[in-house]
């Protein structure tokens, strides 16, 4: 059955950070979304869809406000022939198979529909769809995509899975693997790292993954950004445990709090200027002598829109990953608007950290 997802109301589409809460709860319960579609209240084909929908054979999430939730039970039980009843001082249709406070479930002929209304700052209630997970994540790094293909397809189906390779960056693969009816993930899974045991991760949460391991080792990082503005801090600490493994971290936005904050040398950015790896390498050494950390990310670039050169496009971005021992830089020439620019810089930042101590991130 596919999977479509329905919003009712104008508040879903201009609203950004209550939509992204609301996709983030939907997205920890369900496997895949095959359609998104938005409505505003005053749409007068809503009932059209809603009737179509309802005689399909699908699954249907419906996020409402509480406002117009009564509202489109009207419309279902119109669709449906049904009526309206109190229920937990909810008005729903009286053939709801289950319901819980602000959500309820209705089974129609082959469809199934999860209505529930959430409005701004409140918590998102309970997805009532008992779906059973036939699908994980793996993460594959330093392999192209052809590779990655041609490793696990014969694999795929000697445990009878489906695989679908995804190009993150240069360099970091996600694999979506579902199973078939007689599919077995786990077994699959381990014979796939057994093929790359210093290329597969078997977490589907990066982010999440690394803390673990840096926390289980007692181990701390910090981040000194530039063009970023945060947004690699934000990564890790929008993950549950981040403060086990993570201090502090520093937005050096201009050459002179580049310099008083991590003691970047005046001449360095003279000579080379901020958007250099001879930069981005005392950018680290700074953020480890301030924080004691065990690693340090760094990144500096010019995003955009504006800004660039002959010599330093917009795009150009160095980072530079710094560990007790070992350091490394990275160039990049990166296309897009500003905003994908800094979140391309913060993926190849993660990508530098995991493939710097794979002894730390890829040992099970």
């Amino acid at each position: 059955m596919k999977l479509n997802l329905l919003f009712i109301g104008n508040k879903f589409i201009y609203n950004e950070s209550l939509h992204e809460y609301i996709m983030r709860k939907i997205k920890e319960k369900v496997d895949f979304i095959d359609s998104i579609t938005y409505f505003k209240e005053s749409d007068n084909s809503l009932f059209l869809y809603l009737e179509e929908e309802l005689n399909l054979s699908n699954k249907l999430i419906i996020i409402t406000s509480k406002k117009h939730f009564s509202t489109i039970g009207k419309l279902i039980c119109t669709v449906t022939s049904d009526n309206q009843v109190l229920n937990e001082n909810m008005l729903i249709p009286s053939n709801s198979s289950l319901f819980e406070d602000a959500s309820y479930l209705l089974e129609y002929k082959d469809s199934i529909t999860n209505v529930l209304h959430i409005d701004e700052m409140q918590k998102m209630p309970e997805i009532l769809f008992n779906l059973e997970q036939s699908k994980a994540v793996i993460h594959i790094f330093e392999k192209t995509k052809e590779e990655v293909t041609e490793f696990l397809s014969q694999l795929a189906q000697t445990f009878d899975v489906n695989i679908d390779v995804i190009l993150i960056i240069d360099g970091w693969l996600r694999v979506d693997i579902t199973s078939k009816k007689y599919g077995n993930l786990s077994e699959f899974i381990k014979s796939a790292k057994e093929l790359l045991p210093q290329n597969l991760i078997t977490s589907s949460n990066i982010v999440g993954l690394i803390i673990e391991k840096l926390s289980n080792a007692n181990k701390k990082i910090t981040f000194a950004e530039s063009c970023s503005g945060g947004l690699l801090s934000y990564y890790f600490t929008k993950e549950n445990g981040a403060s086990k493994i993570l201090d502090g971290s520093l937005i050096t936005y201009s050459n002179e709090i580049k310099e008083n904050w991590l003691a970047v040398g005046h001449e360095t950015l003279e000579n080379f200027g901020a958007v250099s790896s001879e930069v981005v390498g005392e950018m680290s050494e700074g953020a480890l002598n301030v924080s004691n950390a065990d690693y340090a990310l760094s990144i500096s670039g010019i995003a955009g829109d504006g800004g660039g050169s002959e010599l330093k496009p917009v795009g150009t971005v160095y980072i530079g990953v710094s560990s007790e021992t070992h350091h490394a830089n990275l160039y990049l020439n990166l296309d897009g608007d500003r905003n994908y620019v800094q979140q391309q810089s913060v993926l190849f930042a993660i990508k530098m950290l995991i493939l710097m101590d794979k002894e730390m991130f890829f040992k099970i």
